[in-house]
């Protein structure tokens, strides 16, 4: 048994470092978020709003592949070796929810990919922050239940 368990700290104690490594780059996107939201509404111009929101669209589909390709690989991954039937039911129905802002991100991105006109910015702006806060909420619930829950399996 105490093999087990120094086999499960080996092999899941570095999830956290994933984890804590992808809360660091959506903190850094929210940064991002926020100068080229409030210099909408000063003095930004459009070059300026241009090269922020483009930085912010790279930002933005990094964390999202890393969410998808790395971060949510490792918890369930992590839950289906623990044998956490529970936690993977409840992560389906969380997958589906960050499925639909993960649509409504990869729109956004498209969108100002494609275009300089910047004259629906602000409230796609809006809309793609009530997304992300959305979720933010959901993906802190999956890591509660995939991950946070067996901290004492992997500690």
């Amino acid at each position: 048994m105490l093999e087990n368990c120094k086999s499960a700290k080996e092999r899941w104690g570095g999830v956290s470092e994933i984890i804590d490594r992808w809360l660091q780059e959506r903190q850094d996107m929210l940064v991002q978020f926020c100068d080229l939201s409030e210099g909408l509404d000063f003095d930004l111009n459009e070059d300026e709003a241009g090269i922020k929101l483009r930085r912010l669209c790279q930002i933005m589909m990094d964390y999202v592949s890393a969410g998808h390709f790395e971060v949510y690989e490792q918890l369930i991954k992590e839950s289906q070796e623990l044998n956490d039937t529970d936690a993977l039911k409840q992560a389906d129905v969380l997958f589906t929810k960050i499925d639909k802002t993960t649509d409504a991100i990869l729109d956004f991105n498209d969108k100002y990919q494609e275009t300089d006109d910047l004259e629906s910015l602000t409230g796609d702006l809006s809309r793609i922050g009530e997304n992300l806060a959305n979720r933010f909420e959901i993906e802190d619930q999956m890591i509660d239940v995939l991950h946070t829950s067996h901290k004492d399996l992997v500690a």
